[in-house]
């Protein structure tokens, strides 16, 4: 059974980091791109950030370029969203996702990805 696991979330302040994590389960994880995705109330489901299997390849949307950084352990079978400098436009549910992949793509849309994670929830505050 796979699992997706995202912890991290919180209430912050405008300015303030967060460090997000998702623990992977049930899979193999070396074989899969990983993505965050958010969501905010009233608005669809957008990209945020995406690393290929190897780590090799890192996408960012541009709202969060330069602010954010998308790792992965391979060996944990973990994947993280470092969020610096806040803003709170960043307020949204984030969810980690999961893609197949036979090449070293990165994937970017969520009609790619296999697996959801619950979601963990980022608040900040201006």
């Amino acid at each position: 059974q796979v699992q997706l696991v995202e912890s991290g979330g919180g209430v912050v302040q405008a300015g303030d980091s967060l460090r997000l994590s998702c623990a992977a389960s049930g899979l193999m994880f070396s074989f899969y791109a990983m993505d965050w995705f958010r969501q905010a109330p009233g608005k669809e489901r957008e990209l945020v950030s995406a690393i290929n299997w190897s780590g090799g390849k890192k996408y960012y949307a541009d709202s969060v370029k330069g602010r954010f950084t998308i790792s992965r352990d391979s060996a944990e079978k973990t994947v993280a969203l470092q969020m610096n400098n806040l803003k709170p436009e960043d307020t949204a549910v984030y969810y980690c996702a999961a893609s197949y992949s036979t090449t070293p793509n990165l994937k970017y849309h969520d009609y790619d990805m296999d697996y959801w994670g619950q979601g963990t929830q980022v608040t900040v505050s201006s």
